[in-house]
């Protein structure tokens, strides 16, 4: 199918999906002085828009390099979300997630949470099926970063409106989603290289 700005925006909005990623980003800020997490969610959004950006520029180049199709990303982009998914149905006792001192730096919130491997996946493919459009894709991921920032800044005004409880529900429900998407990804990914296979 052929991608517009909308829907390309919308693509990359449930890819990311910043409303999701509210709990994760509460719990991974949890030991960080309230007056720094602003400042730590804006630079965790900007370190994902910059490897999306560069991605979206470079990839194609990159798995040619390592010797990697689009398949083998997709298929490992399916597993990784699968694990993720399992994570936010199944959390960690409070015990193991008290050993994470100070402030996240890349990983877990710029890395996986927005610029995971679907999302990396998406922007290449986007620009594969449309590389004329790239300042088109550049302006959808704009706006989805914007958005991003802008949902995750007010993460506490939003679960102290809806309660922690729904925020957790949401959770959960989100991972029953995502588990239900790593899974759509794994089999497309089998599908397709059990026809290449055969072919």
């Amino acid at each position: 199918m052929g991608y517009t700005f909308a829907s390309a925006t919308i693509l990359l909005l449930l890819i990311t999906d910043p409303l999701g990623g509210i709990p994760i980003f509460a719990n991974a800020l949890r030991n960080v002085a309230p007056e720094r997490r602003p400042y730590v969610i804006v630079r965790e959004v900007l370190i994902a828009f910059a490897l999306l950006l560069a991605f979206m520029f470079m990839g194609d180049a990159f798995l040619r390099v390592m010797g990697l199709s689009q398949l083998s990303l997709q298929l490992a982009g399916g597993v990784v979300l699968f694990l993720i998914a399992l994570r936010m149905i199944f959390p960690a006792p409070e015990h193991a997630e008290a050993a994470v001192q100070g402030e996240p730096l890349i990983v877990p919130l710029a890395i996986p949470m927005l610029a995971g491997p679907s999302a990396l996946a998406t922007v290449l493919l986007l620009v594969s099926q449309a590389p004329e459009r790239r300042v088109e894709w550049i302006a959808a991921l704009i706006v989805t970063m914007t958005v991003c920032a802008i949902v995750l800044l007010l993460a506490d005004r939003i679960q102290r409106v809806i309660g922690e409880r729904v925020v957790t529900a949401f959770e959960r429900l989100m991972g029953l989603v995502l588990v239900a998407v790593s899974v759509e990804m794994m089999i497309r990914g089998i599908k397709q290289l059990t026809l290449e296979l055969a072919g």
